[in-house]
């Protein structure tokens, strides 16, 4: 038995079943990988430099040798790992890659074919993933895009639609950030932007293969959130794609809002509102961090919410949107099944017209 090459189409169908292991450095790895790949480094960060420094200086045999140095020691603890996730997931098949599918991973791949598991390596490595997800994210989609005033509990709304087996990908929660100068808090750092296109292009794929031809929804964002900037190609299908905007009353938004921040650090928020100054105005600016230091959470979130309505109507860049839906609240489960169903009404009026339309034909 030999451990098998095959192509990116075939490892990620695979990747579905068997647990996928990057044997690239821990940086490399830290940096962006396969979503829920596992870092099996063959070497170290420090001892993968050495390694390059003498390929590059020396030659290619020494680098070799230099490399089996390092290896050696770690094949019994490499391969009590790997035993230990395919215990877990009770299979005997696993999937390997490195940078470019080279020497690193074709010595891992045949380390474990030789313990007597079944080893799929990735043809092209990581460097062929990356081009798959670039290749993805120009790719054309059918979307909706789900807009509304800031407090209007869009990514809930989102997440509710999801449960009723709708096609959504949450942009804020893959990039770990809600969008406003807020919305890093109470969330884990931001991936880099190429993890985040990663994790973007992986779900994508998965979504049109399960949902063929259905739009998939997403939030209105700008093209960058946090520090996160997305595709451009895949924003500009964004910005054509349907667009739903939602109106939910000032009061029930602020509400909202102050239940999602309120609870923060009082010197957080007023760092937030400093961060908008230049466009907040100094007055604005000045109250509203009055009002923090009062701990007077509404008077400041009052003034804030009103900012990011106003700047929200001078930024928004989407189509005309093809329905506007009065909400009385931020029910997230009612507001989506409402949602759903004005939409859904609407569709199948276009579609008893055109029925009418063929009859009449006949």
């Amino acid at each position: 038995m030999a451990y098998q090459v095959i192509p990116i189409s075939r490892f990620l169908q695979l990747s579905a079943q068997y647990p996928v292991f990057d044997v690239r450095s821990p940086a490399e790895y830290q940096h962006a990988h396969l979503p829920e790949a596992v870092s099996l480094p063959l070497f170290d960060d420090d001892e993968r430099r050495i390694v390059g420094t003498i390929y590059k200086q020396v030659s290619r045999e020494a680098a070799i040798k230099a490399g089996l140095d390092f290896f050696g020691p770690k094949m019994k603890i490499m391969v009590e790992r790997v035993e230990a996730i395919a215990k877990e997931k009770q299979t005997g098949t696993v999937l390997v890659h490195c940078w470019r599918g080279g020497m690193r991973s074709s010595a891992v791949a045949w380390l474990l074919d030789l313990y007597g598991f079944e080893v799929y390596l990735l043809e092209g490595g990581y460097k062929k993933f990356r081009n798959w997800v670039l290749d993805t994210l120009s790719q054309t989609y059918p979307i909706r895009i789900l807009g509304g005033y800031t407090g209007s509990g869009k990514t809930e709304i989102l997440h509710a639609l999801a449960k009723m087996d709708q096609p959504v990908i949450d942009l804020e929660g893959i990039a770990c950030h809600r969008g406003s100068s807020f919305g890093a808090l109470g969330q884990p750092p931001q991936p880099s932007n190429e993890m985040f296109e990663n994790v973007l292009a992986f779900r994508l794929h998965h979504l049109t293969q399960k949902y063929p031809g259905i739009p998939i929804w997403i939030e209105s964002e700008s093209i960058r959130i946090g520090c996160i900037n997305i595709h451009p190609v895949f924003f500009e299908q964004m910005l054509s794609g349907q667009y739903i905007r939602i109106v939910i009353p000032f009061e029930e938004r602020l509400k909202k809002i102050i239940s999602e921040y309120g609870i923060f650090d009082f010197q957080l928020l007023i760092n937030g509102v400093e961060r908008i100054k230049k466009r907040l105005g100094g007055l604005n600016t000045k109250m509203a961090t009055e009002y923090l230091m009062q701990k007077n959470i509404p008077a400041a979130f009052e003034i804030l919410m009103l900012y990011y309505d106003r700047f929200y109507g001078k930024s928004e860049l989407f189509n005309p949107p093809s329905f506007i839906i009065p909400l009385e609240n931020t029910q997230a489960e009612q507001n989506a099944e409402i949602i759903l169903k004005t939409i859904m009404d609407e569709n199948n009026i276009l579609t008893d017209n055109d029925s009418v339309g063929d009859n009449g034909k006949g």
